[in-house]
């Protein structure tokens, strides 16, 4: 599973379920789809989709808030296009990526429990952000499992 996880050499040969490409294509549409809208709509996200409260703080203040959601956003987007790259060329690196993604999002809620955001509301950010979380875990786990052609091809050749 080792080998899986960090390939010796970054090829197309992919080894994993076919339906974790599709959910790692997904995982990286709605990423890449939450970086634009951020990068060209950055204080109505950080206010509606996040609920953080931007009216009631200065407009320094406001701007600086959203600054940093917009720099957040384009680390994400350049992620976003390399994991495109492993996609369409480096396939044997998806259950990689998948774990990166994982973990960015786990190491955002330990920040996120020691550092919280003030928000208003029940912004429904979150809960895309745990939904995209799920389907990065099954992705995770399918690309590991193997298909049974790929078993098979291994079997054979040995």
């Amino acid at each position: 599973m080792l080998e899986k996880l960090l390939p010796r050499r970054l090829d197309n040969s992919y080894r994993g379920n076919t339906l974790a490409l599709w959910l790692f294509g997904l995982v990286v549409a709605m990423k890449s789809a939450q970086s634009l809208a951020i990068l060209f709509g950055g204080h109505a996200i950080a206010r509606d989709a996040d609920g953080i409260p931007l009216d009631s703080y200065a407009p320094g203040a406001a701007q600086s808030v959203v600054a940093v959601f917009a720099q957040g956003s384009l680390w994400r987007l350049f992620f976003c296009f390399l994991c495109l790259l492993v996609l369409c060329r480096y396939r044997n690196a998806v259950p990689l990526m998948f774990t990166l993604f994982a973990l960015n999002y786990l190491a955002a809620q330990l920040v996120l429990q020691v550092i919280p955001l003030n928000r208003i509301g029940t912004p429904p950010g979150p809960a895309v952000n745990l939904v995209l979380f799920v389907v990065m875990l099954i992705g995770l786990g399918l690309s590991l499992w193997g298909r049974r052609d790929a078993l098979a091809d291994v079997t054979d050749a040995a």
